[in-house]
């Protein structure tokens, strides 16, 4: 689905800025729209916006991300859905409670939301770590989910080095010292020649993670290992790659897809950070399969 007369890139543009701004200096009709929801004593930042009497939608962020990393979808989706958003714990304006973290306790941190908001049944779209919270959530809890998109992510890591060696680096230098390498993996270099504000502004986003957050994040990851869970999901599932993307390649996007009954995989012609690369692609195809009889 189009939506005709939308520039989505400058609605990102624009509304991202914002969202930075806000970020220091908050509003009060953000802050009223954006209730705090307790998850066993971690207060969660959760944003509800859209179609009242819709189908549910909820998104779910990469490692690093705030819940405005889904701008370039949010006048498209809010048409159609109730579109519910979140920061992670450690991410945001959540809670940073101290570590360690596991995938299955940010997948009981989505439940409580939704258990919170009195919600029974959604649509779930997660990009990498928040893929990797949605294959938790199929297997473990298929009754709460329709369905499911898995983007830009993985698995398994076979190796946890680049994990480890990332931890490393925060620890030394903060997460300002690995934010270019991140920023490379997240956009090719042509879309952040193209549109170096946007980059810039993703950027941001990253460095103004909190560190413990981010390091308790790093450290569940590297130990990343659900290729047994993925048989488990029944939900329709869609799997979206990007064919330039190094930290969750179209291979390990393919892998899971041969694993779960019935999925579909779909490539996009972008990095890591897929649905900012290619909004309009990702809104398309993200609307296709949630809309399709």
């Amino acid at each position: 689905m189009s939506l005709p007369g939308l520039t989505r890139q400058s609605i990102f543009l624009d509304r991202l800025s914002f969202l930075m701004d806000a970020q220091v200096k908050p509003t009060h009709d953000e802050e009223h729209r954006m209730p705090m929801i307790d998850a066993d004593g971690c207060l969660l930042n959760v944003s509800v916006e859209g179609r009242d009497g819709g189908p549910t939608l909820m998104l779910s962020n990469s490692l690093g991300c705030g819940l405005q990393m889904w701008e370039p979808q949010m006048a498209a989706l809010t048409q159609l859905f109730r579109v519910v958003r979140y920061d992670r714990r450690g991410h945001g304006k959540s809670s940073v409670p101290s570590g360690p973290y596991s995938i299955e306790r940010f997948g009981r941190d989505v439940l409580a939301i939704l258990d919170d908001l009195n919600i029974k049944k959604v649509h779930w779209c997660g990009l990498s770590m928040g893929g990797m919270v949605g294959q938790w959530l199929g297997a473990n809890a298929p009754d709460r989910f329709d369905r499911i998109i898995l983007s830009n992510t993985a698995c398994y890591y076979p190796d946890p080095t680049n994990w480890l060696n990332r931890i490393k680096a925060v620890k030394q230098g903060g997460i300002a010292s690995v934010a270019d390498a991140v920023i490379g993996n997240w956009l090719t270099a042509d879309f952040r020649e193209r549109e170096p504000q946007i980059a810039a502004n993703m950027k941001a986003m990253l460095i103004a993670s909190p560190v413990q957050g981010y390091l308790a994040c790093c450290e569940a990851l590297s130990t990343l290992d659900q290729r047994e869970l993925l048989p488990k999901i029944k939900s329709p599932t869609l799997v979206i790659a990007g064919r330039h993307d190094v930290s969750t390649p179209v291979a390990a996007g393919e892998f899971i897809r041969s694993q779960i009954p019935g999925a579909s995989l779909t490539i996009l012609d972008a990095a890591h950070i897929s649905n900012v690369e290619q909004s309009h692609a990702f809104t398309d195809a993200v609307v296709g399969f949630l809309t399709q009889r």
